[in-house]
């Protein structure tokens, strides 16, 4: 019995289809071999691909949004897979390639709220409990230093040096201005020590 699944958003259709995996010990409800899927991305072309094209759409897009929220801008899927998403000066380009030789790529332009909208359903893809079948994301990863540089302005990233340099200013300005301390002088009257008698 073929299943499917359909997830949707305002800008975003993703229909997922498959089969239950009986012998693995699935219900007659759950899909866990995808046999298929179709994106519709409203105002463009409707999209079919395998469960290979589905992994390399997460394994770009996913990221690829991580990065955005943040603040980097930067492409995701290389040259030799199926999927690529890269910013634009406004929006994002989503790039579909063929394993048929001969056939250019897809080129599909996006803007913010489409690209969430397609997060969002591949979000509730990973989510859902009646998908059993294992799409692998990339893990985060967290920036370096010098990704998150460039996000701070220039006031805040010289602000503790120059806080520190004002410090130290500051305490050796207090100490110059602090008295020092006059030798003691003797009053005239010499101590001795008592002479014991043997």
């Amino acid at each position: 019995m073929k299943l499917s699944s359909r997830y949707e958003q305002t800008s975003c259709r993703l229909v997922i289809e498959g089969l239950p995996d009986l012998s693995a010990g699935q219900t007659s409800q759950t899909i866990g071999i995808l046999t298929g899927f179709t994106l519709a991305l409203a105002g463009k072309t409707e999209m079919e691909g395998k469960r290979e094209h589905l992994q390399a759409l997460m394994q770009a897009v996913i990221p690829y949004a991580r990065q955005l929220l943040s603040g980097l801008a930067r492409p995701c899927g290389a040259d030799d897979q199926p999927v690529a998403i890269r910013p634009l000066a406004q929006g994002h380009q989503l790039e579909l390639r063929s394993s048929q030789p001969d056939t250019p790529p897809l080129a599909l332009q996006l803007d913010d709220a489409e690209l969430a909208d397609l997060v969002r359903c591949l979000d509730r893809v990973q989510l859902d409990p009646n998908l059993a079948v294992p799409l692998e994301v990339p893990a985060p990863q967290p920036l370096r230093r010098s990704e998150l540089r460039h996000r701070l302005p220039l006031t805040r990233r010289l602000a503790a040096p120059v806080a520190g340099v004002a410090a130290l200013l500051v305490s050796a300005a207090l100490v110059a201005l602090l008295p020092t301390p006059k030798p003691q002088t003797g009053s005239g009257v010499a101590a001795t020590a008592p002479v014991r008698s043997r």
